[in-house]
């Protein structure tokens, strides 16, 4: 119960790597704030926490749209009395439509930004001021092992997560406030299946140390140790969770 008393913001966690994360960070005590777009699915997994003994409420938030984000801090504050942790997760991929640099429509470009990248900045700017005021916190923000791998506009997306969370770390440490980022691998979940051809992840998996697909298990062990006090002199760091994929020196 390492989060006991505490709050924590996860965003996009109707599914997938977010739901685990919501349900991982519960388990150790956490008061939870499931802010999803997805009415259906963020509030099934905010009941499905209760069911299990946690504490959560969903939020219908959509991290593109300041409006939305900084009422989602608010209502993080009526429900639970602040915030100390955010992670953010919410990103485009599941379904996410394929172009390459020279012929994605600028529009879909804006929108696949907005959420992606501008997403976790406005989070953020939402609930910092709750953080500092608590004695600080700490923030996760999900990257992707495609930062280091020439990725497209998804890579793209989560090359710049990297200089968020270093910016931010530096911004905000002097309020006691820790930002780092995961960087996940291949990870078998509905999004992957649905996005990347069973061939391609073969392909992947071939080359690794550890061959297999992640879980979303894996990444939330990660994502508790960065938010918990075991982590209390880490910041600015992304931390890969890939069996190996990607070996930075």
């Amino acid at each position: 119960m390492r989060f006991e008393g505490k709050v924590a913001v996860v965003t996009g966690a109707g599914r997938g790597i977010g739901e685990e994360y919501a349900k991982a960070i519960a388990r150790d005590g956490a008061r939870i704030v499931v802010a999803e777009l997805d009415a259906e699915q963020g509030e099934r997994v905010a009941k499905e926490i209760e069911q299990a003994g946690g504490t959560a409420q969903f939020v219908k938030t959509d991290v593109s749209n300041e409006e939305s984000t900084l009422a989602m801090g608010a209502a993080a504050g009526e429900a639970f009395g602040g915030v100390d942790y955010l992670v953010n997760n919410a990103a485009i991929y599941g379904g996410m439509e394929m172009h390459g640099l020279t012929n994605v429509p600028m529009e879909y470009w804006e929108k696949f930004m907005s959420v992606n990248m501008t997403g976790a900045v406005l989070c953020t700017r939402a609930v910092f001021q709750s953080m500092a005021e608590r004695g600080g916190g700490a923030i996760v923000n999900q990257s992707s092992t495609a930062a280091w791998m020439g990725a497209g506009y998804y890579g793209i997306a989560k090359l710049a997560i990297h200089g968020i969370t270093q910016s931010f770390a530096r911004e905000l440490g002097p309020m006691g406030i820790r930002v780092n980022a995961i960087a996940p691998g291949p990870t078998d979940t509905e999004a992957t299946r649905s996005t990347v051809p069973d061939e391609i992840i073969q392909q992947i998996l071939a080359t690794m140390p550890l061959p297999r697909m992640g879980t979303p298990a894996d990444m939330a062990d990660a994502c508790v140790f960065l938010l918990s006090d075991e982590a209390a002199w880490i910041t600015g760091h992304v931390l890969n969770v890939d069996g190996g994929q990607i070996m930075r020196v």
